[in-house]
């Protein structure tokens, strides 16, 4: 085939040469230019009409291990919009920011600093189940600013609590799963983006605050540190290192008023949450101790150190108590020693980090009105309560029952003035009901709630548990592989009143494992040859299984754990006792984009 006729000019040939050169220019400029729901961030203005936020910002946490990557945020409840400012200390082809259920990559919120070799750019984007990154059609978050300063190159924008956006996010009270990741590479487009293609991290953040003032502390108020001793962080992702303290030995009684964190600066995002116990008020004497809480040298007596005192989490504020009330420490009875533990979270395996984090404790001398006390709800900590492997989503109930409310909590019932809930790493949420007469009344969560009639309410926790990750099944206890279902409601009066907890009876658990090993062909009964733990873990694991255990959960008898302080029952029959009955659910919270009214299941 002849393309070219011999009478071709060479000037006709150039023509046509630079003709097709100018139409791939064409495309090359267009598959460059600005996304078109894309801030460029080059161009940005100030806008003299955006409302920024009082400055500084008042809640603040590192991001990453070794400190790249900061979040700072303020919160509008008159507007239902947070204001969110990210540090970024080496930015080099940008930077991804974004909210997914559980911290997954996949089917994530996100928002994007981008280049692509000569223009930056900024945009609300998600991924898909495989982690590829598209920018959103519909833009929710508004950037404000974006300027390098000398400690880094700083982010702020804004995005509403709920966008109405299918895609996006849903900002409510309790965790938020945030993930962060940098760009090493520019992009010729956001579509090239990957986020199973590039290092992310995951931190947990609560990002909705109550919307009040901190009180103010009384001049005679003394502060007592409870610390670390200068530990090396164990070159692993998790350690749980404990530390017995010991109170002066004249220590009269005095309420604590409040109480802090005290974290080792260049720690932050490594020392996930800190606990102080208060030990077995009888114990005379007890070892010093600072090491690891799983080593099995450890003194034995460290087990006797349960009572919760302080509990701070991540991101989490000082704990102040109401102006009636303290916690009681020191005095005649009280115990005369702490253990400290400090949960240090070192995903990148740092070596050779020092640390003397804890909490710092403000007491007073001069006692208020009512000796608070802290009461745990939820689940006893036993290999009874066990989730199954490979679950997305499993639910077990710890109840709290009007026989014992009404055993044990005076006439005029109690004023419930925080809440602080807990499980280990399978975790995904928990949730406290009152529930009165068979209806859900209210969530027992961080806000205040009264009621003159709590004496003969139910107190219901309900914990969520993933298990995906596992392939055997997970038992309660006190392990971090283990789980908690836990909430510790702060409250007063004071009562005798330790421990409202429950577990599945015994008896009907086993009856589960013959029926269970029976349907599988395995006729030989090892039910009291074996522990529980090793009853599960013999057990053969399918959807079938997993939904009787289910059933079992939420169909047997309890056993409930009424304890006093002095860790006994209080009098009564406990044993096979009936779940609570509840016929009315409370309706789940909406924002008005969110359709008519659900249940929650």
């Amino acid at each position: 085939m002849r393309i070219f006729s011999k009478d071709v000019r060479l000037q006709d040939f150039t023509i046509m040469y630079f003709t097709g050169l100018a139409a791939l220019m064409v495309i090359l400029v267009a598959s460059y230019q600005a996304p078109s729901n894309a801030v460029d961030v080059s161009s940005l203005k100030p806008s003299p009409s955006s409302s920024l936020p009082p400055l500084p910002m008042p809640f603040r946490m590192p991001l990453d291990p070794l400190g790249n990557l900061q979040l700072a945020w303020n919160i509008s409840y008159a507007t239902q919009e947070v204001y969110i400012q990210l540090r970024v200390a080496e930015l080099r082809h940008g930077v991804v920011l974004g909210m997914s259920d559980r911290g997954e990559l996949t089917n994530a919120d996100l928002v994007v600093l981008w280049d692509n070799g000569t223009r930056s750019y900024f945009g609300d984007a998600w991924s898909d189940s495989k982690g590829r990154v598209s920018l959103d059609s519909q833009q929710d978050y508004e950037l404000i600013e974006a300027k390098q300063k000398a400690d880094g190159f700083y982010l702020l924008f804004k995005r509403p609590f709920s966008t109405c956006d299918p895609r996006d996010y849903v900002i409510e009270e309790g965790t938020v799963h945030v993930i962060y990741g940098l760009l090493d590479q520019p992009l010729a487009s956001l579509g090239d983006l990957n986020l199973s293609r590039i290092h992310m991290g995951v931190q947990r953040v609560l990002m909705l605050r109550p919307d009040m003032p901190s009180p103010t502390l009384p001049p005679e108020v003394k502060t007592m540190d409870v610390l670390a001793p200068n530990v090396i962080i164990p070159n692993q992702e998790t350690t749980y290192w404990c530390y017995i303290q010991k109170l002066p030995d004249d220590m009269s009684k005095n309420h604590i008023v409040m109480y802090e964190s005290v974290i080792t600066p260049g720690n932050e995002a490594i020392v996930h949450h800190i606990e102080v116990f208060e030990c077995a008020p009888d114990l005379r004497e007890l070892p010093q101790y600072s090491g690891s809480c799983d080593d099995k040298m450890k003194p034995k007596k460290l087990n006797l150190c349960r009572h919760v005192l302080a509990a701070w989490a991540m991101g989490a504020e000082a704990f102040y108590y109401p102006p009636d009330a303290g916690l009681a420490i020191g005095g005649p009875g009280s115990s005369r020693f702490l253990r400290l533990e400090v949960h240090y979270h070192n995903p990148l395996l740092i070596s050779g980090r020092h640390d003397s984090s804890g909490i710092r404790l403000h007491y007073t001398h001069n006692l208020r009105r009512y000796d608070a006390g802290i009461m745990e709800l939820g689940l006893v900590y036993t290999p009874v309560m066990a989730i199954p492997p490979k679950q997305h989503t499993f639910y077990l109930t710890g109840y709290c029952t009007s026989k014992c409310t009404q055993t044990a909590l005076p006439p005029g019932g109690i004023y419930v003035f925080a809440s602080q809930l807990h499980t280990h790493l399978a975790g995904r949420g928990v949730r406290t009901v009152l529930v009165r007469g068979g209806k859900e009344l209210d969530v027992v969560q961080e806000d205040q709630h009264f009621s003159t009639e709590y004496q003969g309410d139910v107190l219901i926790t309900k914990c969520t548990y993933n298990t995906e990750d596992r392939s055997k099944p997970t038992v309660g206890g006190f392990g971090i592989m283990e789980e908690m279902c836990v909430n510790y409601i702060h409250y007063y009066p004071r009562t005798q009143l330790e421990l409202c907890k429950s577990h599945v009876d015994p008896g009907y658990l086993q009856k589960y494992f013959s029926f269970i090993n029976r349907f599988h062909g395995n006729d030989q009964c090892v039910c009291g040859d074996v522990g529980v733990t090793d009853q599960y873990a013999q057990l053969h694991w399918d959807d079938f299984a997993g939904e009787v255990l289910d059933s079992l959960y939420n169909t047997a008898p309890i056993s409930m754990h009424c304890n006093q302080s002095t860790a006994r029952l209080f009098p009564g029959e406990w044993e096979k006792q009936p779940l609570p009955e509840v016929t009315s659910i409370l309706p789940k919270h909406r924002y008005p984009c969110e359709g008519g009214a659900e249940s929650y299941s």
